[in-house]
C-alpha cells in the first residue's frame, strides 16, 4: 500500500490581486496554496491559522512591508520565506534576507525563478534571482 505523500503549503501575500492569483497559479502544480492575502496584518493572521511550510511575500504592500511582517513572526511559526518584489536592488536584497528570507526573487523572473526559491529556501538555502547577479 502506498503511503500519500502531503504536499508542502504556501501562503502568498501580494497587494495587486492578479499578482496573487497568478502566483497561485503558478504555484498549484507543485505546491498547496492555503491562503492568499493582501496585507502584512492580514500574513500574520494567514501564518497563524494556517502554519504554511513556505511564503511567498511582496516587500512593498499598504499597511506595512513584507519585511516588517516577517520580522514580526514569532520563531515557532517562521516558514521559509521567499520575497517577491520589482526592485532589482542588492542592497534591499540582503536586507530582505538578513530580515528573515531564504529568497529573493524579482516579478518579472517569477515564472522561471518562484518554484525554484521555494524548493531552495524549503531546504534551508538561499536563492536569489538571476538577473540580481
Amino acid at each position: 500500500m502506498r503511503t500519500a505523500v502531503r504536499r508542502l503549503t504556501v501562503v502568498v501575500a501580494d497587494d495587486h490581486h492578479a499578482v496573487r492569483a497568478m502566483i497561485a497559479r503558478l504555484l498549484e502544480p507543485d505546491f498547496d496554496v492555503v491562503a492568499a492575502v493582501g496585507t502584512g496584518k492580514d500574513l500574520l493572521a494567514a501564518i497563524a491559522a494556517s502554519q504554511p511550510d513556505a511564503a511567498v511575500v511582496d516587500i512593498f504592500m499598504p499597511d506595512m512591508t513584507g519585511i516588517e511582517a516577517v520580522r514580526r513572526l514569532p520563531p515557532s511559526l517562521h516558514p521559509a520565506i521567499v520575497f517577491l518584489t520589482t526592485v532589482n536592488d542588492p542592497a534591499l536584497a540582503a536586507e530582505a534576507l538578513c530580515r528573515g528570507g531564504q529568497g529573493y526573487v524579482l516579478k518579472g523572473s517569477a515564472a522561471f525563478d518562484l518554484v525554484p526559491a521555494l524548493r531552495a529556501a524549503l531546504a534551508g538555502r538561499t536563492f536569489i534571482s538571476s538577473p540580481l547577479h
